[in-house]
């Protein structure tokens, strides 16, 4: 089951006027979703509705197996209280607590403050410098930092964002950005409303809304492809058929239980032999690149440069999807053409590797 199901929710206002009409959409658990389309679509309407905030007139809300829907108050509270956090594009800070003091308040009303809790959550957003200034006393971007410190104080699953970067200047909307990016990475799943295509081609997918309706949705292209290595590379781990731990290619695993596999077979890059997916030789050629990349990486930063092991794997996954074949093949020569990553897996041969064999 998706993490969140919406199926054909409408809401209308005052004198027949329809925020949605028969909207259904599904997201994943560690989804990132950017909702978009013009002023008045129906953006923070449905964001409302998927917090709790607000309850559908037609239709159901169900988040991580709880129907919205069908709760009591009560029981919306405690929804909102221990799966859900909140960025709003204008704060809402109480103006006479300091930063810590606001996101303590958020803890109080979970279960108990933690003041070292608190410091340590400001301090993880980049404001460990700012821990007792009043909201008068920051700047936008501070402020926008101190509603995520906030918003994450309690770990919810769902972070709702409404126009979260709509009053900030260049510098410090990526550094919020980066911030959301961060939390995605680290399995939380993320909703933002946003105007800004710049900022919605973050996002895995964009959902689009038109006049209260659904009017399409899409992977933007770069997360598209990137989606497709992470399957692509998760395949590639189980065919070697080695113990894959839950943090390797957790992405990856999520994503081959999706719709994102039925585009690869269509995209001639994964066929199913007995109900099991496998590669074309157009995917196991790509599967085999990303691999080397991500492989030769792997040695370079922990054998060359002794970089700490999680740091390494971090990079890692970095570089397989930027690493030029020229630059891949460089890299295999520096390190001597190794067979095995420092892990003992096998490294699989390249251009260069053959070369080098025929001239020994």
């Amino acid at each position: 089951m998706a993490f969140v199901i919406v199926e054909k929710v409408t809401r209308r206002y005052d004198a027949g006027v329809f925020a949605l009409q028969g909207v259904s959409l599904e997201i994943e658990r560690a989804e990132w979703v950017a909702i978009m389309g013009p002023s008045g679509s129906g953006k923070t309407t449905l964001l409302n509705l998927l917090g709790g905030l607000d309850l559908p007139d037609e239709g159901s809300v169900i988040v991580d197996g709880q129907d919205l829907t069908r709760c009591s108050r009560p029981e919306l509270i405690r929804y909102r209280r221990d799966k859900v956090g909140l960025v709003f594009q204008q704060f809402h800070l109480i103006p006479y607590l300091t930063a810590v003091e606001n996101v303590m308040l958020a803890q109080y009303i979970h279960s108990l403050a933690d003041e070292a809790e608190a410091e340590e959550a400001l301090r993880r957003v980049g404001l460990g410098d700012r821990l007792r200034h009043l909201p008068s006393e920051l700047s936008g971007g501070e402020k926008q930092r101190v509603c995520i410190a906030r918003a994450l104080i309690n770990e919810p699953s769902l972070l709702l964002a409404d126009e979260p970067t709509g009053n900030l200047d260049e510098e410090n909307e990526r550094i919020v950005m980066d911030l959301f990016q961060r939390m995605n990475d680290a399995g939380q799943t993320v909703v933002m409303v946003t105007h800004d295509l710049t900022i919605g081609a973050q996002a895995h997918r964009q959902i689009q809304l038109e006049h209260g309706r659904l009017a399409g949705f899409h992977l933007t292209p770069s997360q598209e492809d990137e989606d497709v290595d992470e399957v692509l590379e998760y395949l590639f781990l189980v065919r070697e058929g080695h113990q894959i731990p839950p943090e390797v290619c957790a992405r990856g695993a999520m994503l081959s239980r999706t719709s994102l596999l039925e585009q690869m077979v269509r995209k001639n890059l994964v066929a199913f032999d007995n109900g099991r997916p496998g590669f074309t030789p157009e995917g196991g050629r790509r599967a085999e690149l990303l691999i080397r990349r991500h492989r030769l990486a792997e040695k370079l930063f922990s054998e060359t440069f002794q970089m700490d092991e999680a740091k390494v794997e971090e990079e890692a996954c970095y570089f397989e999807h930027i690493l030029s074949p020229d630059v891949t093949d460089s890299i295999c020569a520096f390190l001597g053409h190794p067979h095995e990553c420092p892990h003992g897996h096998a490294i699989p041969s390249g251009p260069c590797c053959r070369e080098a064999s025929k001239l020994a």
